[in-house]
């Protein structure tokens, strides 16, 4: 398979040009920003930027029909908001296959919340999109392997079939975020190569599966999430292959998430993060990637920018194949943590943001605007994991103290008493510190995070 000549089809109208795109949670007011954005694609995040409420659930599913039919719109006090003339492209990633959904079930068993959200948009919306011009696009998140993207053809064939579609009007662009996945690329779009139209380096979740998949080996600790770049041999590797393996296949390849939060009360700031996702957008047009991700509509004109100047008037740049990347497993699995890369900063900040984050979700916030940073479900996985690592392995800080569990207890109780003292309810921040306790010093790792999360929510 991998020394054929297959390709994927060629993507649709609507997904030709993919330079910049937004992403968010299906908020009604969120989404109409973003689709106005001037961004060409948006990205609507039934998962890691939703908390699974079920009001958010059902909530979600009628924003993204008005969308479609380019009817949403949004009155409040202070103004009004409508979709422009011409809005992003819609594609919808909806949860992955380990989430459950409890408030519907056969059997007595909760459904599977990625079934419920892909069937749901694509019976009401699937023909309608396709009515006007574009389709049902998908974001395919969680994959860890060539199978599950067999399940996902298999089932896409068959939901196309019972709506009266034809074959092939569902395209989907697959998430490369965990490590096992990385080894399998060309599988995971050969299985999907009726449907599959791209990929995606899904940084954050990818750093939070290497730290899940290598738990228990002292070898793969991280350092500071801060100090874990795309310029790190592991994460250069794995965007270097996904370029390379897309282009072969005649598939889009799409960059990382730039996470920052433009702050215009600090200036100086957002003028120096700013010139980071300048840099790192300039780094994905120059390795080859056809597009990006951004989480801010200021941050679409930054990036658009670093493509233009690449790509030009081209919508993308699949003739460029990359046959001067040459990664095998070694590179792949090239993570080291130099002594001194793990401080006491960045063990505040992991629990700081970790327990923020976990009370804006179980309050039914799932993307969080925390420290000029949009942290999401994948972060607070990033912060919870090293801590997790750091506490089992002993790792010493740079000051040369031992991460003990005593310490972040400690730590932990300092963030939940500075979040009461600012008016967070102390029952919601009692339960977040719960999770997160159980989830970064508990004997076993936890698999995810928001599973342990998701009991708890109404």
């Amino acid at each position: 398979m991998r020394q054929g000549r297959w390709h994927v089809p060629e993507a649709p109208k609507a997904l030709t040009d993919r330079r910049v795109e937004i992403t968010g949670p299906t908020d009604r007011k969120m989404m109409i920003n973003a689709l106005n954005s001037g961004a060409r694609v948006f990205m609507a995040d039934l998962e890691d930027a939703t908390s699974p409420t079920w009001d958010n659930v059902v909530t979600g599913q009628a924003n993204l029909a008005d969308a479609v039919r380019g009817t949403i719109s949004l009155r409040t006090p202070e103004r009004e908001y409508r979709l422009a003339e011409s809005p992003a492209a819609l594609v919808v990633r909806p949860r992955g296959w380990h989430l459950p959904e409890r408030h519907l079930t056969v059997d007595g068993q909760p459904i599977s919340a990625a079934l419920l959200d892909f069937g749901l948009y694509l019976w009401h919306n699937g023909r309608e999109a396709l009515s006007r011009g574009s389709g049902p696009y998908f974001y395919l998140p969680k994959l860890e392997g060539h199978l599950e993207a067999r399940l996902w053809e298999e089932v896409i064939s068959f939901a196309e079939q019972r709506c009266g579609l034809d074959h092939g009007s569902v395209r989907v662009t697959v998430l490369i975020e965990t490590i096992t996945a990385a080894f399998e690329m060309d599988e995971i779009l050969y299985e999907l190569r009726d449907h599959a139209c791209g990929l995606n380096a899904g940084r954050w979740d990818y750093i939070f599966s290497i730290a899940k998949k290598f738990h228990t080996d002292p070898a793969f600790v991280l350092p500071d999430r801060s100090a874990v770049t795309m310029t790190a041999p592991f994460m250069r590797a794995y965007t270097d292959l996904l370029v390379r393996t897309c282009h072969r296949r005649g598939a889009h390849a799409i960059g990382g998430m730039a996470a920052f939060i433009p702050n215009r009360r600090k200036p100086e700031v957002t003028r120096a993060a700013l010139e980071k996702v300048a840099l790192d957008k300039r780094r994905e047009a120059g390795d080859g990637f056809d597009g990006t991700w951004v989480a801010h509509p200021d941050l679409v004109p930054v990036a658009r920018a670093e493509l233009d100047a690449v790509l030009g008037d081209r919508p993308h740049q699949l003739g460029r194949h990359r046959d001067d990347v040459h990664v095998g497993p070694a590179r792949l699995l090239e993570v080291s943590c130099p002594p001194g890369a793990v401080t006491a900063a960045g063990l505040d900040t992991n629990v700081s943001v970790g327990l923020r984050y976990l009370v804006a979700w179980l309050g039914g916030t799932g993307a969080a605007a925390i420290d000029d940073l949009m942290e999401d479900a994948a972060t607070a996985e990033i912060s919870r994991a090293q801590v997790w690592q750091w506490v089992h392995h002993g790792v010493g800080l740079a000051d040369g103290t031992l991460v003990t569990e005593e310490q972040v207890r400690s730590r932990l109780d300092s963030a939940a008493a500075d979040l009461v003292a600012a008016g967070t309810d102390a029952a919601a921040v009692e339960a977040a510190r719960g999770v997160f306790q159980r989830a970064a010093l508990g004997a076993d790792f936890e698999e995810f995070l928001t599973l342990v999360a998701y009991e708890m929510l109404p």
